[in-house]
């Protein structure tokens, strides 16, 4: 007869509408993980999501620092604004919590990023950041042609969205390196312009555009934000993007709402899945599954593992001081040596105009 598991205590911080899509992928679990306690700092979102979610009023909190205190959980979940990222890994530090999942962008500061993966390595802390549309249908079915070498093998990868670097690029980062396998850059070339979203919660150029060099030698080409090709009208701004990976033999592609496409053997193949509305709400499921595999066995590494995270926001910043340098940059950077991107493009950029 098999061992039983063990079932893991969860403590969430942010209640709000992403929130609450990683409360339905934790209950989405409920044989492996127990939800013991919620935090958020509105009491009224507090009450509600409690109710729903059968959550005892004594466990029920508005401070983050007291709620892993008195409950000790396994993993700690926080949804909350960038600029807090780097604040909540120190809570989960202070008080030995062994593993953190948390929503993208990982920080708004190659500096804050680079500390927060030193913080978890540090205390042997499994932290994964949510990179969830991995698990879309028209993600995995691309990956699986991809994978399956029918369509040979991957020479170049193109990367577009309308929502900017901050937003949507630092998923699509992400999922290209998944594409391609995990083999990291070697060198970026980039062009930034545009400070509209430059004070937004999610703060990067209104535009981003460049060039980067695996160490397997394809190369990507992203563009994210207002200038990048439309395929679905403003109307559906949030999931106008595309990925594509040519290949020697053929290539395939998928979208966030749903759509994929392929060309295998001279064929070409195609569908529409559930839309992103239909999707989103059962996305942190497989992806909280998978974070269970991995606490349970150190071989099985969730594919939104923050080593990846960090690399990608490690690309995207590089495209960036690329472009206000005019040289290439070349990979690993030295985080130390890296300037406040936002601020010196705010800076550059403004006496540009």
């Amino acid at each position: 007869m098999a061992a039983k598991k063990k079932k893991y205590t969860v403590a969430q911080a942010g209640l709000g509408n992403r929130g609450k899509v990683h409360l339905l992928g934790i209950k989405g679990n409920s044989d492996r993980l127990d939800l013991t306690a919620v935090c958020d700092i509105n009491g009224d979102r507090l009450g509600f999501i409690s109710k729903e979610f059968g959550i005892e009023p004594e466990k029920a909190y508005t401070d983050a620092d007291k709620m892993l205190a008195e409950t000790n959980p396994d993993i700690f979940v926080f949804v909350t604004q960038p600029d807090l990222r780097i604040d909540m890994i120190k809570l989960a530090v202070k008080h030995n919590i062994k593993a953190a999942a948390f929503e993208k962008p990982m920080a708004t500061s190659i500096k804050e990023a680079a500390e927060i993966t030193k913080l978890c390595e540090q205390n042997n802390i499994k932290a994964i950041v949510s990179h969830q549309q991995k698990y879309l249908t028209s993600m995995q079915k691309m990956k699986s042609i991809v994978d399956s070498g029918e369509v040979g093998d991957i020479v170049q990868i193109n990367v577009s969205t309308k929502a900017w670097m901050s937003q949507l690029g630092t998923h699509f980062m992400d999922y290209a390196i998944w594409a391609n396998n995990g083999h990291r850059a070697n060198w970026v070339v980039g062009h930034v312009h545009g400070t509209g979203k430059l004070t937004d919660s999610h703060p990067s150029p209104d535009y981003i555009m460049g060039q980067v060099e695996f160490a397997n030698g394809v190369r990507l080409f992203l563009e994210n934000g207002y200038l990048s090709k439309s395929r679905m009208g403003e109307d559906k701004f949030w999931v106008d993007n595309r990925l594509t990976v040519y290949c020697t033999k053929g290539y395939a592609w998928a979208e966030t709402d749903g759509a994929w496409g392929a060309c295998i053997n001279g064929r070409i193949e195609g569908g529409q899945g559930k839309l992103w509305g239909e999707q989103e709400p059962g996305l942190q499921t497989p992806y909280f599954a998978d974070f269970v595999n991995w606490l349970d066995d150190d071989s099985k590494v969730h594919p939104c593992n923050i080593a990846v995270t960090y690399h990608g926001y490690e690309i995207l910043e590089a495209l960036c001081v690329s472009a206000l340098d005019n040289t290439p940059v070349y990979l690993p950077v030295n985080p130390d040596e890296m300037p406040d991107i936002i601020q010196r493009i705010k800076t550059e950029l403004k006496l540009q105009m």
